[in-house]
């Protein structure tokens, strides 16, 4: 072992030489002739002054625990905070890696089972901001990602969050729909569930049971089931649990 840091502190300044030639070759600093004293140049100073800002936002951390986990594990932390924390959460996560692994590491988590992570994924997204448009652009191609990524493009174009929802398709509003009731269905209340209903586009309960059945949602017959034990109105239930039925054995479209 003793050999072993040895041999490292032997290869420091070769090391160190390597660095200095490296950050004087893009211009981050100046060497003078005898390479024994460097300064910072102007784009250097900016440099720094980005990192020391970056372990500040990382330092102010308000949940604590969660610059160091991977996406999913972050976006999980943060579910239980209010918006402003939890943007400051993202903001800490956000400046502890670099922006493009950062993108590409909240759209795979959005990408799983969880639709709270998935929701949650694009708020994070929402804080980068710009640098993520080209991935979020890319991601409208895929079925689970698309709503997400229409709604993301549209509010960086200009709409505000009341307007946004207008870019999308019926279709997939009613996906959104669906996927959010399910984020509801696994994590929170049955009075919640309930009062999602209010939210469909579609106005009232026959009409958004029968475009229900051909949004393609891979969790329609579990929300529709979860809403239906949680629904007060017994014939609004029954109507629930027989279209989650047709669902389930293909018929009914």
């Amino acid at each position: 072992l003793g050999g072993g840091a040895a041999g490292a502190g032997d290869r420091l300044p070769e090391f160190l030489d390597w660095t200095l030639t490296a950050l004087a070759a893009v211009g981050a600093l100046t060497l003078d002739a005898d390479r024994r004293e460097a300064a910072l140049t102007p784009l250097g100073h900016w440099a720094v002054w980005t990192k020391l800002e970056q372990i500040c936002v990382a330092a102010q951390s308000p949940a604590g625990g969660n610059i160091e986990q991977p996406a999913p594990a972050m976006l999980r932390g943060c579910a239980g905070l209010s918006p402003g924390p939890a943007r400051a959460e993202y903001r800490a996560w956000l400046a502890a890696r670099p922006t493009g692994s950062a993108v590409t590491e909240l759209l795979e988590a959005a990408r799983g089972d969880d639709a709270l992570v998935r929701g949650l994924a694009f708020e994070a997204l929402r804080v980068v901001g710009a640098p993520a448009a080209s991935a979020v652009r890319a991601a409208c191609d895929e079925a689970v990602l698309r709503p997400y990524a229409v709604l993301w493009l549209a509010e960086q174009e200009g709409a505000d969050p009341e307007s946004a929802p207008e870019a999308l398709t019926r279709r997939e509003a009613t996906w959104l729909w669906l996927d959010t009731a399910a984020a509801v269905a696994d994590h929170g209340e049955a009075p919640l569930l309930v009062s999602h209903l209010d939210s469909a586009v579609q106005g009232n309960v026959p009409e958004l049971l029968r475009e229900v059945r051909e949004a393609g949602h891979p969790r329609t017959v579990q929300v529709l089931v979860a809403l239906a034990a949680a629904h007060p109105d017994p014939a609004l239930a029954k109507a629930v649990r027989r279209a989650a039925f047709e669902v389930h054995t293909g018929g009914g479209g």
